[in-house]
Parts: structure tokens; sequence; C-alpha cells
């Protein structure tokens, strides 16, 4: 079996890469190898070092999915922050055949205006193959971030979600990234966060809906904004309790996301369980 490895991180699941994968896989049998270096942080005083690499391992979550979905077998994982240490790190462990590295194009790519396909070519004898995705090409996906933390399994969300992902027109399909702020920063609501997240991104997958998610600041907005500069998103659905219960609501959390990523938000409400049943 051939053994390709991809290097890539915005342009993950663009068109034109996912097409040159095809080609090859049309080739014989074939495995791909994802790279994907993680990246900082942009919003907050602070890093937190599991979010980055979460962000990282969201992107190859997804592209896996995507892969095995048109028949390409597919292994990924997280590298160096520098894509070029990432790249080198995965030809000494994986020896592929060829090497893609995907970006965006001149002037907008960091890797580009860093050298890293040129490096990567001059430091290896495989074959390095740079593929361009331009912005508005995209991907064939449509990609939902859905923030949520006390709301995430709430029956109104997951409704909501499930109406976007069959109203795709036909030939695309709507991949949702989950966001669920750490509530209160410590240890505990970390712990709290995850299982939620867990249980979301498996109860989406398990109706058909490709999902994958990550943990977040404890600040929502701050949450958010991280993802978006993480994560090409078309648009957000932020789910919170009513006005009365939402800390969320009362820090304007809608209208400050709306205005500072110019996407259309989603606002979903949903009750309490006590609520629901009548307590």
């Amino acid at each position: 079996m051939r053994t390709i490895l991809v290097v890539a991180s915005e342009t993950l699941t663009g068109g034109p890469l996912l097409e040159r994968a095809r080609a090859e896989a049309a080739d014989g049998d074939l495995r791909v190898v994802l790279c994907v270096p993680r990246r900082t942080t942009t919003h907050g005083n602070f890093t937190y070092v599991d979010n980055v690499y979460e962000a990282a391992q969201v992107r190859v979550d997804l592209a896996r999915g995507v892969l095995r979905e048109i028949g390409i077998d597919c292994t990924g994982e997280v590298g160096d922050p520098d894509p070029y240490s990432a790249t080198m790190d995965a030809v000494a462990e994986y020896d592929p055949e060829l090497i893609l590295i995907s970006t965006l194009p001149e002037g907008e790519s960091g890797w580009l205006a860093d050298g890293v396909v040129d490096r990567v070519s001059n430091a290896t004898e495989v074959p390095v193959e740079h593929i361009v995705t331009e912005q508005s090409a995209g991907s064939p996906f449509d990609l939902t971030l859905v923030v949520a933390n006390r709301t995430t399994n709430s029956d109104a969300l997951i409704d909501e979600i499930q109406k976007l992902a069959s109203s795709e027109p036909a030939g695309r399909e709507r991949l949702f990234i989950f966001l669920v702020p750490i509530e209160g920063g410590d240890d505990l609501a970390a712990k709290r966060a995850r299982a939620r997240l867990t249980q979301v991104v498996d109860r989406a997958k398990a109706q058909g809906m490709p999902a994958a998610g990550l943990i977040g600041d404890p600040d929502p907005y701050t949450a958010t904004m991280n993802a978006l500069a993480f994560f090409d998103v078309d648009d957000i659905v932020i789910s919170t309790y009513s006005a009365t219960r939402s800390g969320w609501l009362r820090a304007d959390l809608i209208e400050r996301v709306k205005k500072s990523s110019g996407l259309s938000v989603d606002h979903i409400v949903a009750e309490p369980a006590s609520a629901r049943s009548g307590a």
C-alpha cells in the first residue's frame, strides 16, 4: 500500500486537496497520513495548551471522516507548531512516497512566506507537491460552530443542528464543530465540559451528522473568537438558557459575536431539565 503524507491546516478539507487525494486513490491501494501543525490562540491573556492541541485534532478528525467517506484509508496526527518541523517528523515516522503540502495562495499563506514548501523539498528526497486552495474556493462542506455549555445536550439544540444538516443542497454536506467553554476554569469545570462535549459529539454522530469538538476558554466570547481563528467557519449556533437564567445573554454574547465575526449567529434557547419537567 502506498503512503502519502498530507500536510495542511486551514485547507485540510479544501476541494483541490480532496480531488488530488481522489486521483491518487484511483491508482490503487492508498494510505493517507494527515499532519496538522498546531497553532496558538489569538484572543485572551492565556494560551490553553490542551485547547491548541485539540483545535488541530478537530481538523484531523473531520478530515479523516471526510476521506473515509470517499473510501480512502486515513490516519492522522497533530504536529509541531512549526510546519517544517512537523513535516519532517512525519516523514521520518511514516516514510511516505509523496508529500502533499496544501496552503492558501501566495500573500495569504504564512507557510509560503516562510518558504516551507521549498525547505521541505530541499531537505528530503521524497517528491513534494504544493496544492493551493483559494479561500473563496474553500471546502465542499459547510462548517457550523456550535457554542454551548449547560445546554449542550438539549433537545432544542439537537433539533436545530438536525435541521441545518437536512437543509444542505445536493452535493454538499454540513460539518459541526462543538465548542464547550470551561465554565469556571478549574479542573472540575474542565471535566464537566469534556463530558458534555463527548456526549453531544457522540449523539450527533449517532444521528449521522459529521461532528467533532473541543473545550475552550472559560470566557465564551474568547473561546468563540479563538475557534474562529482556528477554523474557516460558515455560521455559528449559540445555545443558552433564557435571558433570566443565562449569564452569557447578560454579557451580550450573541451581539458581540455577531459584530466581531460578521457571520450569521443563530441563537437557540433551551430550558433546564427541571423547568421542562415542571419542577
